[in-house]
């Protein structure tokens, strides 16, 4: 499977543009294989956001450019793909943890919660690449926590 990298430079000084840089390829879920070089499985929208950040790089006085990759072998790609799924991973314990103790909160706080969680679930679930079994976790507590929120329905809702 090939992967979308981006090799890139920035000075030390100012940080904010690495800082930056840095946030939003942990946005993306990206796996960072050193100083200046992050990978994504490779999607259309992978490159896309890699094209948007070298921009960035580059506006900001720094060298950047995106390239197509591909492992020399299909353990360099598992090794890639249990980090990024690692990460996702722990995550979805958290969601799962949250929303475990979000239960035995009041109602309005379950409800908060649920609007939480859900948000929580949707931003992980876009940099989830290679989904790990923490995730249907997740899922089902959040569901468990909507189904405590919403109160069981009966046959005769449905009409």
């Amino acid at each position: 499977m090939p992967w979308a990298m981006l090799a890139y430079h920035l000075p030390r000084e100012p940080s904010t543009p690495r800082i930056t840089l840095w946030r939003r390829l942990r946005q993306l879920g990206a796996v960072q294989l050193g100083d200046g070089i992050a990978m994504l499985p490779d999607t259309p929208r992978a490159r896309e956001h890699l094209e948007w950040l070298a921009t960035a790089v580059l506006e900001a006085a720094g060298d950047a450019s995106v390239w197509v990759a591909s492992p020399v072998s299909v353990a360099v790609h598992h090794q890639l793909a249990a980090r990024m799924s690692a990460v996702v991973a722990t995550e979805y314990d958290e969601v799962h943890r949250k929303a475990v103790l979000a239960a035995d909160e009041t109602a309005a706080a379950r409800r908060k919660a649920l609007v939480r969680l859900r948000g929580e679930l949707a931003r992980v679930s876009q940099r989830d690449y290679f989904p790990p079994p923490e995730r249907e976790r997740a899922v089902a507590a959040v569901e468990r926590l909507a189904d405590v929120v919403t109160g069981p329905v009966s046959a005769d809702d449905g009409r």
